[in-house]
């Protein structure tokens, strides 16, 4: 059934006002009788009226400019998808008159970060869109982004004690707790698990601590730290050779590791080893849906991987801003993403590229 059309003219003929006045109670100016702006937004509230803001967009030609300080998805294909949702979210929103620069920085570079940084503020944009990747370099930005006016969202990395318009994400936390409830009801016995950063400043990395302590505390609540025992590493994948090293250290120093939780996309590189070295006997949990994880996930040395929505962040950060400052919506301070568990089995149904 075709909804109907409510206009600003029909409220008026219901009200028995005029227009201007219906005009000044929706947009709170100007001088109303009490009694007449209650019986106007009764009578708004039963019409269900809602405000054409393609209409009103297009009348004042008024244009939106935003930024999205993102990282480079040629260092990861995991930054691809935010790149997708955003692209998106650019084509559903062009007819608002918002439009979207890209400002990418190398995720591995911190210089690369604070120089693009810098840039945004120069640049003072209408909104921007931000992976706050290094926690004590983009903390000065913030301030000076506040103090400009400019509503940043963030997205990817949730951080505490600032004030964006909006996170959109996962509860790092709850990712973490999730994980190691999947992995414990693997194993019923006793055994090691470890939690595994790889390529990561881990204390620069807010997101990846807080889904440590998720983990850990698992274990914590339940009452099971005497069955399990929680050990944690960080590891470069990027050395080559002396990852495989590392890892063969890791193994023969924790002879009843059963379990390893990779708190990034990079699931695939210990896949990749348990492959080579035809171990089965260990359960691998993961992140993302990108192809290197898929492909050990269908092979069955990636057990779950938990889907961190990378599209879904980037389009719904994009909308957050309009909305906020397009069609003046209230904004959540925090837009948490689900967290789905994805098997072989399921996998076929998070494939569609518009997810």
């Amino acid at each position: 059934m075709k909804k109907k059309i409510v206009r600003i003219k029909d409220i008026a003929e219901r009200a028995e006002t005029s227009k201007g006045t219906v005009d000044r109670v929706l947009h709170n100016r100007g001088r109303v009788a009490e009694d007449v702006r209650e019986k106007v937004l009764k009578i708004i509230k039963e019409m269900n009226y809602e405000p054409n803001f393609l209409a009103q967009s297009l009348k004042t030609q008024k244009t939106y400019s935003f930024i999205a300080l993102v990282p480079d998805p040629k260092t990861d294909p995991y930054w691809e998808f935010p790149e997708h949702g955003i692209a998106k979210a650019e084509k559903d929103l062009r007819q608002y008159g918002i439009s979207i620069t890209r400002f990418i920085f190398d995720p591995h570079d911190v210089s690369s970060f604070i120089e693009k940084a810098k840039d945004v503020t120069r640049e003072h944009p209408d909104g921007l869109l931000v992976a706050p990747l290094f926690y004590k370099e983009v903390l000065p930005f913030f301030k000076e982004w506040e103090a400009l006016e400019i509503p940043y969202v963030l997205f990817n990395t949730q951080i505490s004690n600032i004030n964006p318009l909006c996170y959109i994400g996962q509860d790092s936390y709850q990712s973490g707790f999730l994980a190691a409830k999947i992995l414990s009801f693997g194993l019923p016995d006793a055994c090691s698990m470890l939690v595994l950063h790889i390529d990561e400043d881990l204390p620069n990395s807010a997101h990846l601590i807080t889904k440590e302590e998720g983990f850990k505390d698992y274990f914590i609540r339940k009452n099971l730290t005497d069955k399990y025992k929680v050990l944690e590493a960080s590891l470069n994948f990027s050395e080559g050779e002396s990852f495989d090293h590392n890892l063969d250290q890791l193994l023969a120093g924790e002879k009843e590791l059963r379990a390893i939780y990779v708190t990034n996309s990079k699931a695939f590189a210990i896949a990749q080893y348990l492959e080579k070295n035809k171990l089965n006997h260990i359960k691998l949990v993961g992140y993302d849906l990108i192809p290197q994880n898929l492909h050990y996930l269908n092979l069955g040395f990636v057990d779950f991987l938990i889907n961190q929505n990378p599209l879904g962040q980037g389009y719904w950060g994009i909308y957050q801003l309009a909305n906020h400052l397009v069609f003046k919506k209230e904004i959540p301070p925090i837009k948490f993403l689900p967290l789905d568990i994805i098997t072989q089995e399921n996998l076929e149904y998070y494939l569609d590229p518009e997810q």
